[in-house]
């Protein structure tokens, strides 16, 4: 069984309920604000944990108290934050988040320490080997992405890139990676940019998810509490799987299954281990 290493973002969540989302311009009342943790790259690392994965973390908090909580929590989840480096110049990550009656979100990132990981923090990567799974995000810069991409390779450890929030990589980057991870949005919009992977696992919502030939149905769920992270959810747990071995259809089952539960809680990741 392989491990499961995240180079991503940690970001603290404040979140807000409202009936719908407001129109460009106009103000409405929301709900009690609540304090969470979040970031891209901390959600699947969650994830992946909670799908029995050894999970290393890479990335970056700041030197205040959620950056310290930050990883305590992130220790509590059996995640390795070894790597996790405390960055004096800049405040921990944090992501303003609107959530509807619906389920449906809206998120605005600062992205505070995440956007001062390099690629001396990588360091650890040049020794993965076979069965490892290297899992990227876009919430960091994206010539780190595309270092960690290639040094994973370079050492014969699978690449996961999850192209979210959207933008332009490296053709070649794109074509290491199995797979790369995109919802219907994101999909038109690299088939846009004329970009065309080797191997593209594309997330439909209720609608479930393709890869290749394969498709799978999606969980039903009853009751969609908050959409927050579920597709992180998915990223994390199809990462923990195909560390484990598991074929492509029966990790992208298991990813579907966490990803509908993952709807039932608020925020983006569960309340505790």
């Amino acid at each position: 069984m392989g491990k499961v290493i995240v180079v991503g973002s940690l970001n603290v969540d404040s979140i807000v309920t409202v009936e719908r989302h407001p129109r460009p311009g106009e103000t409405l009342i929301g709900g009690d604000l609540q304090t969470m943790f979040g970031g891209k790259g901390a959600n699947q690392a969650v994830a992946a944990a909670m799908a029995a994965a050894q999970v290393s973390m890479i990335g970056r908090v700041g030197d205040d108290a959620m950056g310290e909580q930050y990883i305590a929590r992130l220790a509590a989840f059996d995640i390795d934050v070894d790597e996790v480096r405390v960055d004096p110049s800049s405040p921990t990550g944090h992501a303003a988040i609107a959530v509807a009656a619906d389920g449906e979100n809206t998120i605005i990132v600062s992205p505070g320490a995440n956007g001062r990981v390099s690629v001396d923090d990588l360091g650890s990567l040049d020794d993965l080997s076979e069965g490892d799974v290297v899992l990227l995000q876009l919430e960091l810069s994206i010539d780190v992405v595309e270092d960690a991409a290639r040094r994973a390779a370079a050492a014969g450890a699978r690449v996961v890139l999850n192209l979210a929030p959207y933008a332009d990589v490296s053709e070649d980057v794109l074509s290491l990676a199995d797979p790369v991870i995109v919802n219907e949005h994101e999909a038109q919009l690299m088939r846009a940019a004329g970009r065309d992977p080797r191997s593209v696992l594309i997330t439909l919502g209720a609608d479930g998810a393709s890869w290749g030939d394969i498709s799978v149905p999606a969980d039903r769920v009853d009751e969609v509490v908050d959409t927050t992270g579920a597709g992180d959810s998915f990223c994390g747990t199809l990462a923990a799987r195909l560390a484990a071995g598991e074929h492509r259809e029966a990790a992208m089952r298991a990813a579907a299954a966490a990803a509908a539960v993952s709807v039932g809680w608020p925020g983006a990741q569960p309340s505790e281990p």
